[in-house]
Order: structure tokens, then C-alpha cells, then sequence
């Protein structure tokens, strides 16, 4: 793959070139920043001629999300993208999409739900959606935003995993802001995603019901099978990330690891804030003599709980960075929530923190996170039982 053509693109067009690629069937989607300009970019490309799909305008994302499970109950490769309050309104059709077992992919540009009206970045959006069934995955490059939308078809179309997936960027951070980016072809993406369909489909000749009425004596055995789904997914990831770096040379794992060989300490992130961390961690931190690291989560559904305790259980303390609220939780923050439960049922005592910071799009700065570090190292020498019962609210006014 070397000395191939890289192109300067934001997160919202390499996202639009991978659809392209992908060669898919039906783009069903309603504007609304910031992912607006991905389906703009793709209407384009199909008034152009160069991609044969069908493009439904339709009246809301509800409406979206309807046409998109229609449109893959059909057997298209469907693909659509929202924000904020659009996937506040896809709500109820994301349920349905992963209990009826149909690979759609959803490219989600993060931002942050009102009221007040709000269109900078957060993640509320993306964790309001983390409960409904959807693989999940969210970039840290434009790169990354590119191939995550392959990657994607290839997890949610096999045959053992059969789920809709997201795939996020942090709005404005990534989707509008360019990088370069190797695009990836469509001949090379078909080889490595070929339009084949698994997935049980609406066909008169081989007539099936989609969506009936769920009983008590079957509706439980349904939501099992979406559990093991959702466990398998996790081993079609590796499968799919391992094949992908061997053809074209870039691998993602479910956690990225940064500067961990010597930490003693660790920030846990999502998306964009992880480059200001690794930022911090080199011009300051490390400067400072801390032996800081980066955990950054990658695949937030299935959850990889195993990698992260492997390496949070050898280190003195951990703080976790969220960019949302779980309103009346125990926990604060939801990716905390996540990471303290898993360090709960595997015996992990390690003092975890939790920090909530870059709410509505407020910049989480090189401050921001001394502050976070100077609560995480303050935690040393202390158990879990230490670590106080409230997050950090970090940059907030008081």
C-alpha cells in the first residue's frame, strides 16, 4: 500500500469517501449539524455518477432510520449518519433495527443534546445510544473515521454478528477539520467487504416475517440471541481488524495504548480529547517526570473490560475522562460507569476517578488536564474505597 495518494479531508468527507467505496445500496438521512456535509458529500458523489445508490429525502431521522431498515430488510447495503437530537428521534427505530438483526451502518458526528440548544461536541448523543443493541465504535483520526466505516460493514454484515453499527467522530473537531487521509478504493474495499447478503431478507419466493408481535413464551429467547450477538461481535472486531491491517496496513485495536510501558498512572479517554491528552502527556507530564499513559477506548460496544483491567489492575491510580452525564447514576460520568463496574466483577482494586469535562463543546485544556492528573496522582497509596463518591466537574463555573 505504500506511496499510495492521500487526499486533505475532514472527518465528515473520508467518512463519505469510505460510503463511497463500500459501494452502498441506499443513503437514507436528514440534515442536521454537524453531519450534515457527509450526506451532502455522498448526494454529490451520486449526481456525479459515481456511486449507484439510491438517496431517500425523507422528513425527519425517524423517518431516516425507517426507510434504513426497510431499505436492508430488502437486502441493500444501507448506510445513514445523524447528531444530537436526531438520534434522540432514530431512538425508538434503533431498537428495532438490532432486534431485527439488520447490518445497517450509522455514522454519528457527536454533539451534545438539548435543552439549551447546544450544536458544539460532546458525547451525550453517542452513550444515549449505547443501550440499544448497536456495535459501537468511535475514531481518533479522520484516517481512522475512514476506515472504522469498512470496518464496520465487515463486522455488521457476518454472518454472527448481524447488528447495525455506529461509527463516531467528535463533531467540529473531526468532522470539519482536515487531515490527510488515504482514501481507500472501491475495488480494494469489495474485496475486502463484497456485497453478499447473510442476513434473512424479504423475498416472495422465500416469504418471512420481519417485526411480528414478541410474545412472553419467545420475546426472551430474541434478546438472548442479541446478547450472544453482541459477545460475538467482539471476536468478529479482532478478526476483522487483524485482516484488514494485512491488506492495507493499518491496524486498530478495541483499546489504543499510549506511553503505558513505564505508567504508573493513566488518563482513560474518547475520541478527539485523547490527542490533547497525549499532547499534555509529552510537552508536560512526562517533562514533570510522571509516568503517565493514555488508555484510549476505541470500541465502546461490545465493551473490551478484560484489556483494560489487564492494564489498569498493575497501575496506582487511573482517572477517566467523560464527556457526558449519566443524570442520577452512582457513577457520574457513563465510560466511568463502565470501567468501574468491570474493575468491580474482576476484583481490580485500583483508585479509578472520575472526571467530567468539555460538556456543550467547552475546550478541555492543557489546565483541564493537569487538573486531572493532579487529582489522579493524589489518589496513591489509596484503595478503592478512597476515591471520592462524586466526579470532577472540570472547567465548569462554580
Amino acid at each position: 500500500m505504500a506511496g499510495k495518494k492521500k487526499l486533505p479531508l475532514s472527518g465528515n468527507t473520508a467518512i463519505a469517501y469510505a460510503v463511497k467505496a463500500a459501494d452502498v445500496d441506499v443513503i437514507s438521512a436528514y440534515p442536521i449539524t454537524p453531519q450534515t456535509t457527509i450526506v451532502e458529500k455522498l448526494t454529490e458523489f451520486v449526481a456525479n455518477g459515481e456511486l449507484d445508490a439510491e438517496v431517500i429525502h425523507v422528513e425527519s431521522e425517524h423517518s431516516a432510520l425507517s426507510a434504513a431498515v426497510g431499505a436492508s430488510a430488502a437486502g441493500a447495503r444501507v448506510f445513514t449518519a445523524s447528531s444530537s437530537q436526531g438520534i434522540a428521534l432514530m431512538y425508538e427505530i434503533m431498537f428495532i433495527a438490532s432486534s431485527m438483526r439488520l447490518p445497517i451502518v450509522m455514522a454519528m458526528a457527536t454533539r451534545a443534546l438539548s435543552a439549551p440548544i447546544n450544536i458544539w461536541n460532546d458525547h451525550s448523543d453517542f452513550m444515549a445510544a449505547s443501550d440499544t443493541g448497536w456495535v459501537m465504535m468511535m475514531a481518533h483520526t479522520n484516517q481512522e473515521a475512514h476506515d472504522d466505516i469498512i470496518l464496520a460493514y465487515k463486522i455488521a454484515e457476518h454472518p454472527d454478528v448481524l447488528l447495525p453499527v455506529i461509527t463516531a467522530i467528535d463533531g467540529y473537531f473531526m468532522s470539519h477539520t482536515i487531515e490527510p487521509v488515504e482514501p481507500i478504493e472501491r475495488e480494494e474495499a469489495l474485496k475486502f467487504i463484497p456485497k453478499k447478503v447473510t442476513w434473512s431478507v424479504l423475498d416472495p419466493d422465500n416469504p418471512v416475517t420481519m417485526g411480528p408481535l414478541g410474545t412472553p413464551e419467545w420475546y426472551y429467547e430474541f434478546k438472548r440471541q442479541q446478547h450472544e450477538a453482541m459477545k460475538k461481535a467482539r471476536e468478529v472486531f479482532d478478526e476483522a481488524t487483524k485482516e484488514f491491517e494485512k491488506v492495507f496496513g493499518r491496524r486498530y485495536e478495541p483499546v489504543e495504548y499510549f506511553m503505558m510501558d513505564d505508567a504508573e498512572y493513566a488518563l482513560v479517554a474518547m475520541g478527539s480529547v485523547a490527542g490533547n491528552v497525549k499532547a499534555y502527556i509529552v510537552k508536560e507530564a512526562r517533562k514533570r517526570g510522571i509516568k503517565l499513559g493514555l488508555i484510549r477506548v476505541k470500541l465502546f460496544r461490545p465493551f473490551p473490560a478484560e484489556e483494560i483491567m489487564e492494564v489498569i489492575s498493575n497501575l496506582k491510580a487511573v482517572g477517566v475522562i467523560d464527556r457526558a452525564l449519566a443524570f442520577g447514576s452512582s457513577y457520574g460520568g457513563p465510560l466511568y460507569g463502565d470501567i468501574l463496574s468491570a474493575a468491580y466483577t474482576r476484583g481490580v482494586d485500583t483508585p479509578i476517578v472520575n472526571f467530567v469535562a468539555g460538556l456543550g463543546g467547552r475546550p478541555v485544556t492543557f489546565r483541564d488536564i493537569k487538573a486531572m492528573v493532579d487529582a489522579t496522582l493524589a489518589l496513591d497509596g489509596k484503595t478503592r474505597k478512597d476515591v471520592p463518591k462524586e466526579p470532577y466537574f472540570i472547567g465548569v463555573r462554580e
